[in-house]
């Protein structure tokens, strides 16, 4: 961040209120030009209602914006994108069935006078190379057929088509993997590196130290701190200033764990649901929080509604308690026990139109067998239930629950399941979209229920969740199952490798092809965690080469063919003590300095081996495509 830059826009007593609830109450608010502001606050702390007030969306009923040095009063979101202001949103508000040129130039649609399509492709083209992203995307393809990823670029892209110089990114990363946001990060650094000032709106801390320069935090629509420096605060303290109080360590495992000898409560054999799902297997030991782990579309959210009857399965087995079950809809799922929260809390959890009440004892409704409603069999679970989640009493009869903040429904949500005392519950992304208070709570209270004995399944995008919640990780990669691994031996790093999709792997799999071509042997990709190999990708052109592991396999080095030259890790190849292989182990770190594990090259003991500098540019070549 420049250290004298001008002040790009500064809001002062701003202030909304949307029927008798008051979203701002004085917010105040600087960006400079130049700069990634972190925009923070807990679920109903009115940053959205900010950033929609910034871009035209909502107009203030008090307060003062100052932008580029003139006061400005927005009377929609069109005036803001004249002069320059534009916000990509969380949901992006792009067209399917246009393509990406139309899409990214969709403000000038409307506007009268005709349109030159080669002269839109031509300046499309330019904007996706300022990103840095020009092979990125073709720009004829319908919007439709776009990932979620693609589709976040093409919104960056039509903020630049109006030329703006400030963005407001709200919460973009809540549908990307971890290498995506790494991405969107770098077109984030050479966005504010070109002067344009960028306000980042997000729930995910790690992700706010890792790009923001400064922050402003805001609590019940004020500001309570006001552009702090990202590099003097700790997560503590920003979670303090976000709640109004420590919430301790979110991810505390005080007693966590299910012990090794528990019985099976839960498991899942070769489940298939075509297209996306094609062979999962795991299982669960009671009072054991199991995380299943991958990239968006690798078919974990596709897998568990498979489990619980809301997709038809074609092949599989799933068991409870070792006895199988044949779930076809969720009525069956829960009357065998299991208990299941849907990824998308709007369309899938809630019933707006019916009270607390009955949102709460939805699930009871399903398995319930009788006449009447038999609510009154579960009126003390409830209490304890509502004294548990801090909700008073007299809001059970409260008519719609679009009237409680995000993190509310959410622990509502579960709570409906605890009423069952499922012996297997399913969570689909379950803090998605709730602050970090909220999040901590359902921590404990997942935790809680892991310690009564319940088996726990978390379907999460967010790595380091998975990895602080969860006693073991199930990856899926392009719908399989592709490795079981404790968490203590996984970081992100090391997930988002292993979450690769397998057909990200054809390049790799071509370079250590090539490799083998050239040199013979066996070549491979691992990660070495103590004593510990995580196999990758493995290709073989001699079996005589074998190096004792294959790929998704994860082996003590001890139990490897290659243990010696694992151990000591050399950049020469190193002879095993029978003689019979020499393997040469070399780093593989990633344009951007991160650890991407080994990669290996295994001769047989009687073949000569070549020079190193050769398969160290092989090594180099296969960096530099990561």
């Amino acid at each position: 961040m420049p250290a004298a830059a001008e002040p790009l826009l500064i809001a002062t007593g701003v202030a909304k209120t949307f029927d008798r609830t008051r979203a701002l109450a004085g917010a105040r608010f600087e960006l400079l030009a130049g700069e990634v502001h972190g925009l923070l606050g807990a679920n109903g702390a009115g940053k959205s209602t900010l950033s929609k007030v910034i871009s035209g969306h909502v107009r203030p009923d008090a307060g003062e914006i100052v932008y580029r040095g003139q006061p400005i009063r927005l009377r929609s979101t069109r005036d803001a994108l004249d002069i320059g202001i534009a916000i990509v949103m969380q949901e992006t508000s792009l067209v399917p069935d246009l393509s990406v040129a139309e899409n990214i130039f969709l403000p000038e649609l409307g506007r009268p006078g005709r349109l030159s399509y080669a002269d839109l492709h031509k300046r499309g083209a330019e904007l996706l190379s300022v990103l840095g992203q020009g092979d990125a995307l073709p720009l004829d393809i319908e919007v439709r057929r776009l990932s979620a990823a693609q589709r976040q670029l093409v919104e960056i892209a039509k903020a630049l088509g109006v030329n703006a110089k400030l963005i407001i990114f709200d919460e973009p990363t809540s549908s990307l993997s971890p290498s995506e946001v790494e991405r969107l990060f770098d077109i984030m650094t050479r966005l504010r590196d070109d002067g344009r000032g960028l306000v980042f709106v997000s729930h995910r801390l790690e992700e706010v130290f890792a790009i923001t320069d400064r922050v402003t935090v805001m609590r019940e629509g004020r500001t309570v701190a006001s552009s702090l420096p990202t590099a003097s605060l700790s997560q503590s303290d920003l979670i303090r200033h976000m709640v109004g109080q420590d919430v301790g360590a979110i991810y505390s495992r005080e007693g966590a764990g299910a012990r090794s000898d528990a019985p099976v409560a839960f498991e899942v054999r070769n489940i298939a649901t075509p297209p996306l799902v094609k062979d999962v297997s795991f299982a669960v030991r009671r009072g054991e929080i199991l995380g299943l782990g991958g990239l968006v579309g690798a078919g974990r959210s596709e897998t568990v509604e498979a489990i619980f009857g809301l997709r038809p399965r074609s092949a599989g087995t799933i068991l409870i308690g070792g006895k199988p079950i044949d779930p076809r809809k969720p009525a069956q799922a829960v009357r065998a026990g299991i208990g299941f929260v849907a990824e998308d809390r709007r369309s899938q959890n809630i019933v707006p139109d019916l009270s607390v009440k009955e949102n709460l004892l939805l699930a009871h409704l399903g398995a319930h067998h009788g006449f009447g409603l038999g609510y009154r069999s579960r009126e003390k679970a409830v209490d304890a239930l509502l004294r548990s989640l801090g909700l008073p009493p007299d809001r059970l009869l409260d008519a719609n629950m679009l009237n409680f903040s995000g993190g509310m429904q959410q622990k509502i949500i579960i709570a409906r399941w605890l009423l069952l005392e499922p012996r297997v519950l399913i969570l689909d992304e379950p803090t998605k979209g709730v602050d970090i208070g909220t999040r901590a709570s359902i921590y404990a209270i997942l935790r809680d229920i892991a310690a009564k004995g319940v088996a726990v399944v978390v379907v999460s995008s967010d790595f380091e969740e998975l990895l602080g919640l969860s006693n073991r990780i199930v990856v899926i990669s392009d719908g399989l199952s592709v490795a079981d691994l404790p968490a203590d031996l996984l970081d992100e790093e090391k997930l988002t490798l292993l979450a690769a999709p397998r057909t990200s792997m054809a390049r790799n799999t071509e370079i250590l092809r090539g490799l083998t071509q050239q040199c013979g042997g066996a070549g491979f990709w691992a990660l070495i965690d103590n004593d510990r190999l995580i196999c990758l990708n493995l290709v073989a052109r001699d079996a005589a080469a074998d190096p004792g592991f294959s790929v998704g396999e994860v082996k003590p080095l001890a139990a490897t063919r290659i243990a010696g030259a694992l151990n000591r890790r050399d950049p020469s190849f190193v002879p095993e003590g029978d003689g019979s292989r020499a393997t040469m182990l070399l780093p593989l770190v990633s344009p951007r300095g991160h650890d991407l594990g080994w990669v290996g090259l295994t001769l047989p003991g009687d073949v000569a081996p070549p020079e190193p500098g050769l398969v160290r540019a092989r090594v180099d070549e296969l960096a530099a495509t990561l």
